[in-house]
């Protein structure tokens, strides 16, 4: 059978499914309807909770107007006259035809309170993903003047959120969400990432001592490999008291198989050969580039709990806490990096050059190895 062409038509099989929390939103509000009087049975549920804004301005309304008498109820639609009338200034679509609907799809009113908690729990599922959209959002946003600051607030926004949902859900042997994390692709180092991990192993490399005081700096830290491995180079000279200079690294990265066809020694030396700044400068903004990745990371782990209507309000709560629980380490080492340094004790002094309300102008010679 052709389809109309009339443009002005709708195609009502187009329009998708109502989600689960619909029907139980209609339905607590056709139990109240039929017996208001357990409305004070429906504690914590708050207006905005709902999904549908119409079923929201409705529940608001029931509370605002008196409860009637039960036996006047039966047989007197004044209560919900009153109701609607008190309603529709929020939501205009509403109307005496869709109440009526309502109260025909709920025959069970004794199962109130169930209703409240199902619209409870997809309104808290709607919450953090909203939460896990902001960490996210503020963690790619470079615009912002403290942003490793700023994103770490928005975390624990997160975890503060997490801590009312234990308290409003009764706890339960609970399981972390099954849900499979998507497969993305392995992110390509941005070149500004890479220009600063080659200046900071030229800067080590140059002022070894500063590496004592950096301990919060892991190889994990950085987005190349190969920058990773010449750094727990560095640190092994310098734990072992050793001569640091780049004729020193390079031997200790032939011991570490370092050295290949596609890196000649000369190249490995070049790497490690120009300085510029200041070796924790460097590490800083490579620690804080580490940890808005690991923040971007664990908004979207929660962001995929959160899309997934399997799990349970539980799991939910049980598999974020594991998320953030990934960027506690690096947010503990991240303080420590930003740590004001004590008066007794020693760092290697800054360039001029180099301050933290921005890079240093790059140099040349760092982009020697690409």
């Amino acid at each position: 059978m052709p389809h109309s062409t009339d443009p002005y038509e709708d195609d009502l099989d187009d329009l998708p499914s109502p989600r689960p929390v619909h029907y139980a939103e209609q339905s607590l509000l056709g139990a109240l309807l039929l017996d208001p009087h357990r409305l004070p049975d429906i504690r914590g549920l708050e207006a905005e909770q709902f999904s549908n804004h119409a079923h929201g301005a409705l529940f608001q309304a029931m509370r605002m107007v008196p409860l009637p008498d039960p036996e006047d109820h039966r047989s007197d639609p004044a209560w919900l006259n009153a109701v609607l009338a008190a309603a529709r200034p929020q939501a205009p679509g509403l109307n005496a035809s869709y109440l009526h609907t309502l109260v025909q799809v709920c025959p069970w009113p004794q199962h109130a309170p169930t209703y409240a908690r199902m619209i409870q729990s997809d309104h808290a599922r709607r919450t953090l993903l909203m939460h896990a959209q902001r960490l996210d959002q503020t963690a790619t946003d470079s615009t912002l003047p403290n942003r490793a600051v700023t994103t770490l607030a928005r975390a624990d926004a997160i975890a503060q959120f997490l801590d009312t949902l234990s308290g409003q859900f009764a706890p339960h042997p609970g399981s972390l969400p099954r849900t499979a994390m998507p497969t993305q692709p392995t992110a390509r180092s941005s070149e500004e990432a890479l220009d600063e991990e080659r200046l900071l192993l030229a800067t080590a490399t140059a002022h070894p001592a500063a590496l004592k005081d950096m301990r919060w700096l892991q190889p994990d830290d950085f987005t190349q490999p190969l920058h990773a491995a010449l750094w727990q180079c560095l640190t092994s000279l310098v734990r072992r008291a050793e001569p640091v200079d780049p004729v020193t690294v390079l031997w200790e990265a032939q011991h570490r198989g370092l050295l290949a066809d596609d890196l000649a020694a000369s190249d490995l030396m070049a790497l490690v050969s120009t300085p510029v700044g200041s070796a924790e400068y460097w590490g800083e903004r490579i620690l804080q580039r580490a940890l808005l990745t690991r923040a971007c990371d664990v908004a979207t782990r929660i962001a995929t709990y959160a899309e997934d209507p399997a799990n349970t309000t539980h799991q939910l709560i049980t598999g974020s806490r594991r998320a953030l629980a990934d960027l506690t380490a690096l947010r503990t080492r991240w303080q420590r990096s930003t740590a004001p340094t004590p008066p007794t004790a020693h760092r290697a002094p800054r360039s001029p050059a180099v301050s933290r309300a921005g890079p240093p102008p790059r140099a040349t010679a760092a982009r020697a190895l690409r």
